[in-house]
């Protein structure tokens, strides 16, 4: 299967342009008889968080003018309803791999891949060999005179991929455009396409002239009711179950319920609202494992939530030492709204007990952004057979039971003072009367 790599006049007049986020480069898949079935030409940035000895650190890798189609990976599929596939090849051991679905009339980014290198110390800079999902690709192996950078052999057991489906889309027979930032969330990873020009399954060896514009960018020609805006406070979020597994078990068990209290300035009227956000127990999830740092990832195509729990070796407590998100809200001036904090101690147990709150907390994360958690049980590092281990209920719950103590204690109070005063009055009433 052959296929071209970025057409060099074209990409020579996008770099002159200078782009802040970068140039865009056109990136064209050809079948056996040199036909074009997909063109691409766009900018991207990658946003990866990645863990270190010291903790989690963030990068950001910009797609660079040398990055061309990777031959061993990019196809055309075997006839019109078949999977088409384009993957750019970077850096040392770098993929962004875009898969191609149709149906009669829409062609579709099903699902987006980036690969990438921790071994690659320009970008990650002390990483350990953790977070992402590592892989092997095939074609390092057999075609690495495919691959238009370093070679990545010693770089291996650095690799590793992260994935998401996409909501770009289009007509048969009419091109993607987006000229809007579009953000696609991996995981541990933020993908920023800029300037977007899309079409696969041509019917000619270029762009057609007919366009599909993403949402992005404003109403479509055909009028479209706006979505609703989330209620303001929406109803308690639902509890769900999460547990991280490594390779030597279970290092995180937990049962609650999640919603984010996020701040910001709406684009079209310039107020500021706050609003809240329930995490869903269908949202998928992930996490690590390691000797001082566990991690859980929750999050949707718009969202991500990381929680990062710590431990204190000498007082063996663990508890929630760091809170990430990155969302994406579209009514907001800025739609890419990101927060944390790693100078937590909430959520505080001992080290093979769990905790247990029944009560809502409020955990400040920002001047921006709360998490607000419910009916949480959590375990963190030791967890024994899958299981919760004896629970510390938190200082909530237990000011809860004092109330009812209290109550039930005046209570007896006021029994016990009105029995005392009925038999002092009967021996009085007795007293009165003489004996015949």
């Amino acid at each position: 299967m052959a296929a071209s790599g970025a057409r060099r006049p074209l990409l020579l007049l996008l770099l002159a342009a200078g782009l802040a986020h970068g140039a865009s480069a056109l990136f064209v898949v050809k079948d056996n008889n040199g036909t074009a079935c997909i063109m691409a030409n766009f900018s991207a940035s990658f946003w990866t968080i990645y863990e270190t000895g010291q903790g989690s650190k963030n990068s950001t890798i910009e797609l660079p003018p040398s990055a061309e189609v990777l031959n061993s990976s990019s196809s055309c599929g075997r006839g019109n309803a078949s999977e088409s596939i384009l993957t750019v090849a970077f850096g040392s051991g770098y993929l962004l791999t875009l898969n191609f679905t149709r149906n009669a009339t829409r062609y579709r980014v099903q699902h987006m891949r980036f690969t990438y290198n921790l071994s690659d110390t320009q970008h990650f800079l002390n990483a350990s060999a953790k977070g992402g999902t590592s892989v092997v690709i095939p074609h390092l192996e057999r075609r690495v005179e495919d691959w238009p950078f370093q070679e990545p052999h010693e770089g291996l057991l650095g690799i590793h991929s992260v994935d998401s489906i996409t909501d770009i889309k289009a007509d048969i027979n009419k091109t993607y455009r987006c000229l809007s930032p579009t953000k696609v969330h991996m995981g541990n990873v933020t993908i920023t396409l800029h300037d977007v020009t899309i079409q696969a399954y041509l019917s000619s060896s270029n762009f057609s002239k007919e366009e599909t514009h993403c949402t992005q960018d404003g109403p479509s020609p055909t009028p479209v009711p706006p979505s609703p805006s989330p209620p303001l406070v929406p109803t308690n979020p639902t509890v769900a179950k999460y547990n991280v597994t490594g390779k030597n078990g279970t290092c995180l068990l937990a049962s609650m319920a999640l919603q984010l209290n996020i701040t910001y300035l709406k684009k079209d009227s310039n107020t500021t609202v706050t609003r809240m956000f329930n995490i869903s127990p269908n949202d998928t999830f992930n996490g690590t494992c390691a000797t001082s740092v566990v991690a859980l990832r929750v999050g949707n195509n718009s969202t991500v939530l990381q929680l990062k729990f710590g431990m204190n070796a000498t007082s063996s407590l663990f508890f929630l030492q760091e809170v990430q998100l990155n969302m994406t809200l579209p009514d907001a001036k800025d739609p890419s709204f990101h927060a944390s904090n790693s100078s937590l101690r909430a959520l505080q147990a001992t080290i093979g007990n769990s905790y247990k709150c029944n009560t809502e907390e409020h955990i400040f994360v920002s001047q921006a952004f709360s998490l607000n958690v419910f009916s949480i049980q959590i375990q963190a590092f030791k967890v024994e057979s899958g299981r919760f281990g004896s629970v510390e209920e938190c200082v909530q719950d237990g000011n809860n039971m004092l109330i009812p103590i209290a109550v039930g204690g005046a209570l007896a109070g006021l029994v016990l003072i009105v029995l005392i005063a009925y038999l002092i009055g009967r021996k009085r009433s007795h007293a009165g009367y003489q004996t015949i």
